[in-house]
Order: C-alpha cells, then sequence, then structure tokens
C-alpha cells in the first residue's frame, strides 16, 4: 500500500485510482468502466453527472389538436421529448371513417389519418429541435413517413431530426396482436426502414425492441431481457440478409423495457441486457463498440398499477423510476397513478413528471455513475438474472430463432405460464399487492378521470371527407399502385410512402395496398 501523505492532494488521489483501475484489465473490461464494451455499468462513461436521461411523458389521446395541447403543456413543464400514444385503428392501420374503427377512434392514443393531423399535431413545435418516440409499430413505416414529410415542411435538415419508432413487429406477435401483415414482409418493411433511415435519417433510431409489452403481458424480468434480446438477433440477422452493415445500422437500433417493483432484480436486468447485448453483435460480426452497445428507453409498468387506492401508484412509480435509473436508463417515461382506471388526467401527468425530476435533481442518484456497483447481491444478482437469460435464448436458437420459436408458440406458452403463476400467487396471498389482497380498505373512487367522447370519429371522419375533395385522385392512385410494384419487386418501399403521404394519402389507404399484397396475419 502506497504511503499516505499529509501533503496528498485531491488530485493526487484520482490518478492513483485511476492507474490502480486502468493497470486492471479485467476490471476495465468486464466489471468497471462506463462507456467501454461489453457497457455493464453503462453505455457512457459519465452518464448522468453531466446532464439527465431523457425526460420523456407518454401522451396522445382523441384529436391532433387536443394532444397537441398536452404536448405544449408538457414541454413548459420540463419534458425534453416527447412520445406519442396512438389510437387503436392507427396502429393497425384503418382510417377514423372505416366500420372496423367504430369505438375506438382517439380511445387508448391519437387519431391520425394524413398529413394534416400531423401538422396539427407538431403544430408550433419544431422537430428539429425535439426528441420524439413513436410507439407504432405495424404503421411504423407510414408514422415515420409522415413526420418525415411533415419534417420536410418546416424546412429541417432532415440529418439533424431525431428520434424512435418501436417498430417491433414480432413481440406483437408474441404479445401484443397490433400487427396486420404475416411475419416474412413485416420483417421486410423493418429492414427496409433500416436501409433507408441509414442514407436519409442517420439520427433516427429505426427500431425499439419492446421488452415493455412482453412484461405487460405476464413475463418474469428474465423472459423480458431473452425474448427481447432474441427478437433483436433476429433483426439484425434478417438486416445482414439483405446485406446491410451492422457497423452502420448497428448504431440505430434502440430497445424498450419495463421498470416493475423488485429495485434489484429491475437494476440486474438492466444491467445484465447490456452485457448481454454487446456478445450478441459481437458474435455477429459487429467491430464498432457503438454498434455494440444497448441503449434503451424504460417506461414504468403499467400492470403494476392499481384501481385500488390509486395514490398509492405514486409510491410504486417512484421505485420504479429509480430503478430505471440505477440501472442506466437512457430516456424515462413515468406512468400516472390514475392509468388504472383511464387515459391520465393533466395532474396525474404532472405528478409523474414530477417524479422524474425529484429523482433527477434531488436524490442524489445522477451523481455517480453506477451507484450500486460493487453491492455484491447486486453483482450476484446480474449474473444470475444473465445466465437464466442465456439458457431461454438458446433454446430459441435451437428453434431457429425468435421467428420460428413464436410460429411455434414457445415464447406465447412461456409468457402465459409465468402470468398464470403471478396471478396465482396473488390468489393464495403468496405475493402481496398493497391494497388489493392486503392492507386492503373501504373507499370511495373519487378519482378524476380523462373520458374521451365518441363523437372524435365523426370529427375525424369530416376531416378525411375534406381531404379527399381537395387532393389530386389521380396522383395518389399512381403512388398507391407504384407502391404496390415496388413491394412486389423488392425495392425499398420508403421514398414512396413518403411521396404517398405528401400526396395525402391516408393512413388507411397505404395500409390497405399492403394487405392486398401481402394478406392479414391470423
Amino acid at each position: 500500500m502506497s504511503e499516505f501523505k499529509v501533503d496528498t492532494t485531491f488530485e493526487d488521489l484520482v490518478n492513483r485510482e485511476t492507474q490502480s483501475v486502468v493497470s486492471s484489465t479485467h476490471f476495465l473490461q468486464e466489471n468497471y468502466a462506463a462507456g467501454i464494451q461489453p457497457f455493464l455499468r453503462g453505455p457512457y462513461s459519465s452518464m448522468y453527472v453531466n446532464q439527465p436521461w431523457t425526460i420523456r411523458q407518454y401522451a396522445g389521446f382523441s384529436t391532433a389538436e387536443e394532444s397537441n395541447k398536452r404536448y405544449h403543456y408538457l414541454l413548459s413543464q420540463g419534458v425534453s421529448g416527447l412520445s406519442v400514444a396512438f389510437d387503436l385503428p392507427t396502429q393497425i392501420g384503418y382510417d377514423s371513417d372505416h366500420p372496423l374503427a367504430e369505438g375506438e377512434v382517439g380511445k387508448v392514443g391519437v387519431a391520425i389519418d394524413s398529413i394534416e393531423d400531423m401538422q396539427l399535431l407538431f403544430n408550433g413545435i419544431k422537430l428539429e429541435e425535439v426528441s420524439t418516440s413513436m410507439t407504432i409499430n405495424a404503421t411504423g413505416y407510414i408514422l415515420l413517413s409522415l413526420y418525415v414529410a411533415l419534417a420536410k415542411q418546416q424546412g429541417a435538415d432532415l440529418k439533424k431530426i431525431s428520434g424512435t419508432i418501436q417498430n417491433d413487429i414480432l413481440k406483437e406477435y408474441a404479445a401484443r396482436g397490433t400487427y396486420i401483415y404475416p411475419p416474412k414482409p413485416s420483417m421486410r418493411i423493418i429492414t427496409d426502414i433500416f436501409e433507408w433511415c441509414s442514407a436519409e435519417v442517420p439520427k433516427w433510431n429505426t427500431i425499439s425492441i419492446s421488452g415493455y409489452h412482453i412484461r405487460e403481458a405476464g413475463s418474469t424480468a428474465v423472459q423480458e431481457i431473452a425474448f427481447t434480446l432474441a427478437n433483436g438477433k433476429a433483426y439484425v440477422q434478417a438486416a445482414q440478409q439483405k446485406g446491410l452493415d451492422i457497423n452502420v445500422f448497428g448504431k440505430r437500433l434502440s430497445f424498450f423495457f419495463n421498470a416493475h417493483n423488485n429495485l434489484f432484480e429491475e437494476v440486474a436486468k438492466f444491467r445484465a441486457a447490456r452485457r448481454m447485448w454487446a456478445k450478441i453483435m459481437k458474435d455477429l460480426g459487429a467491430t464498432d463498440p457503438k454498434a455494440m452497445m444497448l441503449r434503451f428507453h424504460t417506461q414504468t409498468g403499467g400492470s403494476t398499477l392499481t384501481a385500488q387506492q390509486p395514490l398509492n401508484n405514486i409510491t410504486r412509480v417512484t421505485i420504479q423510476t429509480l430503478a430505471a435509473v440505477l440501472g442506466g436508463t437512457q430516456s424515462l417515461h413515468t406512468n400516472g397513478y390514475d392509468e388504472a382506471l383511464s387515459l391520465p388526467t393533466e395532474s396525474a401527468a404532472r405528478i409523474a413528471l414530477r417524479t422524474q425530476q425529484i429523482v433527477a435533481f434531488e436524490s442524489g442518484a445522477v451523481d455517480t455513475v453506477d451507484p450500486l456497483a460493487g453491492s455484491y447481491y447486486v453483482e450476484s444478482l446480474t449474473q444470475e438474472v444473465e445466465s437464466a437469460a442465456w439458457k431461454l435464448i438458446e433454446k430459441i436458437d435451437a428453434m431457429g430463432g425468435s421467428v420460428s420459436a413464436i410460429e411455434e408458440g414457445f415464447i406465447q406458452d412461456e409468457i402465459a405460464r409465468s402470468a398464470y403463476e403471478y396471478q396465482r400467487n396473488i390468489e393464495n396471498n403468496e405475493r402481496i399487492i398493497v391494497g388489493v389482497n392486503k392492507f386492503q380498505a373501504e373507499e370511495q373512487n373519487n378519482t378524476p378521470i380523462l373520458k374521451v367522447d365518441d363523437s372524435i370519429r365523426v370529427v375525424q371522419a369530416e376531416k378525411l371527407r375534406q381531404l379527399r375533395a381537395g387532393r389530386d385522385h389521380a396522383k395518389c392512385d399512381q403512388l398507391l399502385q407504384l407502391l404496390s410494384d415496388k413491394a412486389s419487386s423488392g425495392e425499398n418501399i420508403m421514398p414512396v410512402v413518403v411521396e404517398a403521404v405528401e400526396a395525402k394519402c391516408t393512413l388507411g389507404e397505404i395500409a390497405d395496398t399492403l394487405r392486398e399484397l401481402y394478406g392479414e396475419y391470423r
């Protein structure tokens, strides 16, 4: 041990410790340094010391005009990135006036039918100056095209616009259900997006490979990362088969995870996932460390929220927020306490936002890079979670990968078994949910609820009528035919989809064009 002299300066100590760390290759590469592959302790060397994660709030309901008001409110309250929720018809490729859209327009998110809706959604918001995440999958190619078309109208430099489309269709087949086309053409659309964005919008994250909905469907933490990373591997292999460079498109892949209430298990999950993804990408041929880096967005657990004693959900969301931060998330959305009852009210959304801000600016969690580093429990739990996740991935690989595992029903069955076991444990009181099966209270539910009027469909239908009356029908027909031709020939469809939305083709018309070609997955 070096002698500690009375006149030893702080700088001397820092230099001494730095030299000690650097001299240990094992620690530097595997266990110590954030920002160095395999990124166990975080993707960036300073993490939140200089600035916090991107503070997002997921919002979208009713019409584009109403959602726009909420976005301006959130931005005024300190949100640093927008996150857009779309209604069910938009997610599955139906215009608001379609018979199957009845009763669903504007309910679980905002209704977007055309470029005109997109203009209203981001009215007064410069796309070059804000990062936007869009939770959209089967129609992700259309919503991205609408966003790009609007950016062009605003005069934005497409090389500078940033954000994410979820664009993760495999988890839709496995856990959520908002798919349109069969797996193979869906994967082809995704790789078209990878290819086109690499050249045209290089700062855009082309996919957010989602464990969130896998967890919401009932999976365990281990299953969440195992199935998500296996899906990620499938997307990478599909892109490679198309001839794309893993060191290019790999840098724009992002992930989306859930944060539940078991603080240490969640932290271990996030840390393990980073190390696992670095290995997966290296094994697939990546040589650029940035292409091996797992960057992820987190949303607090919707399925953990209770309708009973809903104010308790504020505490749940706080724990989940801390888990995401201690686990090293790059962006975060916190749920409103009332979301077991309805879409969040403005008041509930503000409390959820303040939860993030209190953790960011008051808790001290951001003052060091990996606050739980060195904890025997956290380090061993990280190893345990990782080992169990690898075993599941090995099973999926033996089946031929995620697509085959989904087609065989393996992933769906595993999630279903875990969901059943979780619910059985609650009903047997083996798992305590405060306010549900223990510490119950007689109460009147006076929680304010956000209600979306069914008349929204009438409003949207009138917008569509006016749009169709004022556009060039011949040009729209020509572009939709061109889309079908390019999809049939194997050419990249993204340039013509952008042209189509600029010409005021609707989301439903574009989705239907590919429905006719590819069919629907059932």
